[in-house]
């Protein structure tokens, strides 16, 4: 016993020597290792421990002053919002080449994203590292994407630019032939002394003496002013289209980078929120490009078929402009509901005044034209891609044309359309929560909630509106139902 006692403080003893006893060498070997940088040499481990209660107080002051200091900021940024609001726009505009760089890459990865499903595996299997297949293959699409955009813009001014020139010059020729022909027919009824002469005759000089002192008074006194617009107009159009190339070059680098960024944009959430909220963030993301991209997409199809089967029409028709007018009322088309009347309205009094018959020819194609549209073609690349009704649709267009002028008609619909989501989203999860149905068909005048929370329904189904789900027997469904 006295032996195995010995032992076993030698042991004791050995272990408490650095360097010796069972995982000693490796206490040197971490010393030795150490010894150039220390325990500093290895990456530290933040918030490993529990916080003391000193911290969890000193936290707690930290967000008291952090809400007190947020309130003030906010009331100043209410004071200078529009300081603000300057500063916000120059940083827009400072940043136009990559946020059109952005749209850009967004329209066109469709095309990347279909080049790579085909080719990324034909070209995987030829070369000995995978990488390197797919690099070319993404190479080949965003070339083939750049050349299908420049095609694109380069057609439609093909088409656009030398219809519209011409169209402006046959107006400016026949402007004078139909001026003399109204006046003669206006002489024609100041010869006949007559009630409807005399009207005509003051209106006639009550426009003369309009014209003559606004070309005296206003347009001679404005020349100045009408030559910096005219001369800022052409600059700004100059820089819109730097940008716009910039942007092209911007968007080449974005979705050659594009799964980098998805990730690294991931990580970031995940960093900075708890897992519960970055899953809702990421779905919200998801949910977003989902009917961003069918509408966006979804539109810009429409709006080329419409297109053509105006050209179509009015060609068969013989009516004059039938390229400008097909273009025009084609890329009108993208703004929803009232695209066909943006771009309808002004072509049909071009025509008219090169041809009233032929206008009123117009007036009706275009009419059968847009109810085909909106009933048929529509509706089938489109479907239900933003949830949202008519109403909505009409509220969404005006909410964004009234804030964000053409371009929030543009992006208004597929926008409310998230912000429609996010809000259903929300009420259907409190409606589960209190375990009531969360489908609108569940409320009709027949069924109400007690004081209990326990949805009810009458047994007596609604006039014209039974079904099959609304027909079941019962006065009260289980929660849930």
């Amino acid at each position: 016993m006295s032996k195995m006692k010995k032992e076993t403080e030698k042991k004791t003893a050995e272990s408490r020597v650095p360097g010796t006893g069972p995982g000693g060498g490796g206490t040197e070997e971490k010393r030795e290792r150490g010894s150039a940088g220390g325990h500093y040499a290895d990456r530290l481990r933040i918030g490993t421990r529990g916080a003391s209660w000193l911290r969890q107080q000193f936290g707690k002051g930290i967000t008291y002053f952090l809400v007190v200091a947020a309130s003030i900021i906010f009331y100043f940024a209410l004071l200078r919002a529009t300081n603000l609001t300057d500063v916000l726009w120059r940083i827009v505009d400072v940043l136009k080449p990559v946020l059109y760089g952005l749209i850009i890459a967004y329209l066109l990865d469709p095309i990347v994203e279909k080049v790579d499903e085909r080719l990324a595996p034909v070209l995987r299997a030829r070369f000995e590292r995978p990488e390197k297949g797919e690099k070319l293959s993404r190479s080949v699409g965003i070339t083939l994407a750049v050349i299908f955009l420049v095609l694109m813009v380069a057609a439609l001014f093909n088409l656009l630019i030398p219809e519209l020139y011409k169209s402006i010059r046959d107006l400016v020729i026949a402007l004078p032939g139909q001026m003399n022909d109204l006046v003669s027919h206006m002489n024609r009824l100041y010869s006949h002394d007559s009630t409807v002469g005399e009207v005509f005759k003051a209106a006639v000089q009550e426009g003369t003496s309009m014209v003559q002192s606004w070309l005296r008074t206003d347009l001679l006194g404005r020349v100045n002013e009408i030559m910096y617009s005219l001369t800022e107009g052409v600059i700004n159009v100059v820089s819109e289209l730097f940008n716009i190339l910039v942007g092209v070059i911007v968007s080449v680098y974005i979705l050659f980078s594009k799964e980098k960024f998805l990730r690294q944009g991931k990580k970031t959430v995940y960093a900075l929120l708890p897992a519960h909220y970055a899953n809702s963030l990421l779905h919200l993301a998801g949910k977003t490009n989902e009917i961003f991209g069918a509408f966006i997409i979804g539109k810009i199809i429409d709006a080329a078929l419409v297109g053509v089967l105006c050209f179509v029409g009015i060609s068969l028709l013989n009516i004059p402009y039938a390229v400008l007018v097909s273009v025009v009322v084609g890329v009108t088309n993208i703004i929803p509901f009232f695209g066909p009347y943006i771009g309808g309205v002004p072509s049909a009094v071009l025509i008219l005044l090169a041809d009233p018959v032929k206008g009123i020819s117009f007036i009706i194609f275009i009419i059968i034209l847009q109810q085909v549209d909106g009933n048929f073609i529509e509706p089938k690349i489109l479907g239900n891609t933003t949830g949202l009704s008519a109403f909505w649709v009409i509220f969404a267009i005006f909410l964004g044309g009234g804030l964000f002028g053409f371009v929030g008609m543009l992006i208004g619909v597929p926008l409310f359309g998230v912000v429609y989501y996010i809000i259903q989203m929300f009420i259907n999860s409190r409606l589960e929560k209190k375990q009531l149905p969360s489908h609108s068909d569940y409320y009709d005048e027949m069924s109400y909630v007690d004081d209990n929370g326990t949805y009810v329904r009458s047994q007596e189904p609604s006039p014209g509106k039974e079904s099959g789900r609304r027909g079941e027997e019962g006065k009260k469904t289980d929660k849930g139902e």
